[in-house]
């Protein structure tokens, strides 16, 4: 399977109950096997072949895959495709995601041709709880398991997680071979993982590999992801990734790929992660993550240098929910938030997991610097809507991108790269813009300014710059000659288009 996400071919994911630090109760073990088994032994010795492997390097992948492969299963789905979805242009890439493994038939209904494709999972549990990814089965008409025997099994949806892409699946029956999860132990850079799983409808197919780093961003809010080089294609979709000793340390979720096939680039969904979403569907039918109500960016490199505190990272207020809790609290646009429960965040995305760990109602403590001084903010979290509610934005908010070509404002003031004017009635009715956005409208961008190159516009309205709003261009002007004055390479400044607002810092010219 795939799916139009950054510059990712999604592949697999997965989750599981039991967190075991061993294969006690894992798969391929029997009754006896497990009974006073030591849960940290490693599998037992073979004979030696007749050459000898390089140090740390295993004598074969067999046992382990003999061990855990019963417990891998191929999904099987039948769904219904939005056309529209396919052939979504990922932005900055040349071309457009392909679909994931699986052709298309039919056209009952008028609602999209039918599709049949392929992914994969794993047993967490002897009584039928499968682990795949949400991509996989977020469609489905209908779902089925298929074991190792080639058994087919009809499968259910217990819950879906579109925030880490895991899913959980129930099929009927009990006595399945099942893997378990390792939460504390985890291999090193360097160290061989083997996967398994249904590329191209392959089913039960193994490759192998080693870790190639840990906390890799790949533009997914709540993970970060561990990268394998053991080839990951399509229809890997929520298969698990071992260790050498058979126990799942991650779930194959993405590839880094132009072509569509296996580059050495993958990308697993760590154990804790998935093991704690997994556990959440199984007992709720959903995931329940903390809330503040605020879009936030990273406060970078740039704009630290723009408001002079040179090294600093983590994230910047750019917009808050009316009424949500951070508006509550009192937090502003342009509030640089440094941590949260005395934990630093360093990007958008750490504050993003912090606060979304909160259970509704639990305090959450920001430290913030606002206007060059810190302060504390305690926030009481909420609850955090789906992904696809916050996707759609705020009512009324006009979405993310540029709106219809509009007259520009009259020529006013040229300020870094751009003409700006006032924000009057006129110019917002001009520019169609809300009641409540004030600033300076640019009416022209030089064509080889930084600004420019930021992708700044005409009908943009700077709304405020550095620690000031602004209503004049004097305002924005003394802003920059202060900024100079101070050593500061740009200005930082808030940009209203289309709904949304962003800070991006602009260079101060020569």
């Amino acid at each position: 399977m795939s799916s139009n996400k950054s510059r990712y071919l999604f592949g697999a994911l997965a989750g599981a109950v039991v967190a075991g630090t061993a294969m006690a109760a894992g798969a391929g073990l029997n009754a006896a096997e497990r009974t006073g088994s030591d849960p940290t032994a490693t599998p037992a010795a073979v004979a030696r072949p007749n050459f000898a492997p390089p140090p740390g390097a295993p004598m074969s992948f067999a046992d382990i895959f003999e061990k855990v492969s019963p417990a891998v299963v191929s999904i099987n789905v039948t769904s219904r495709v939005d056309m529209s979805r396919l052939q979504r242009q990922n932005p900055g890439l040349p071309f457009v995601m392909p679909p994931g493994q699986g052709g298309e038939e039919g056209n009952e209904g008028g609602n999209g041709p039918r599709r049949q494709s392929a992914g994969s999972g794993f047993f967490i549990s002897a009584d039928g709880y499968v682990v795949t990814n949400n991509h996989v089965i977020e469609d489905a008409e209908s779902i089925k398991v298929v074991l190792k025997d080639e058994t087919e099994l009809e499968a259910t949806v217990v819950g879906r997680d579109e925030g880490t892409d895991i899913a959980v699946l129930k099929v009927k029956g009990t006595g399945y071979t099942f893997v378990n999860f390792e939460n504390s132990a985890r291999p090193r850079v360097g160290d061989w993982v083997l996967t398994v799983g249904n590329p191209y409808n392959l089913g039960g197919t193994a490759t192998a590999g080693i870790v190639s780093a840990y906390g890799r961003d790949i533009g997914e809010t709540f993970v970060d992801y561990i990268q394998i080089d053991a080839p990951i294609n399509r229809g890997n979709s929520g298969g698990p990734t071992f260790d050498i000793f058979g126990r799942v340390i991650g779930v194959n979720t993405a590839i880094f790929s132009p072509t569509g096939g296996s580059v050495g680039i993958g990308f697993a969904v760590p154990a804790d992660v998935a093991a704690r979403v997994s556990r959440q569907l199984i007992s709720n039918g959903k995931v329940v993550r903390g809330y503040i109500g605020a879009t936030i960016q990273n406060f970078d490199e740039d704009m630290a240098a723009a408001q002079g505190m040179a090294g600093q990272k983590g994230a910047i207020v750019a917009e808050l929910t009316p009424g949500a809790p951070a508006d509550k609290a009192g937090l502003v646009a342009g509030d640089i938030v440094l941590s949260v429960n005395g934990v630093r965040v360093k990007s958008s995305a750490e504050l993003t997991r912090q606060v979304a760990t909160a259970a509704p109602g639990d305090l959450l403590r920001l430290q913030v610097i606002r206007d060059g001084k810190p302060r504390t903010f305690d926030i009481r979290s909420g609850v955090r809507p789906s992904e696809s509610q916050l996707a759609a934005g705020p009512s009324g908010s006009g979405g993310t991108g540029p709106g219809p070509a509009r007259p520009a404002p009259a020529p006013g003031q040229a300020i870094l790269g751009m003409m700006v004017t006032p924000l009057d009635d006129a110019g917002r009715r001009r520019a169609g813009l809300p009641a409540d956005v004030r600033g300076l409208i640019i009416g022209a961008v030089e064509r080889n300014s930084d600004a420019a190159s930021k992708g700044l516009q005409a009908n943009d309205v700077i709304m405020r710059a550095g620690d000031r709003t602004l209503a004049m261009p004097s305002d924005l002007a003394a802003v920059v000659e202060q900024a100079r004055k101070a050593g500061r390479p740009s200005v930082l400044v808030a940009v209203w288009r289309g709904g949304r607002t962003i800070f991006l810092p602009i260079k101060i010219a020569d």
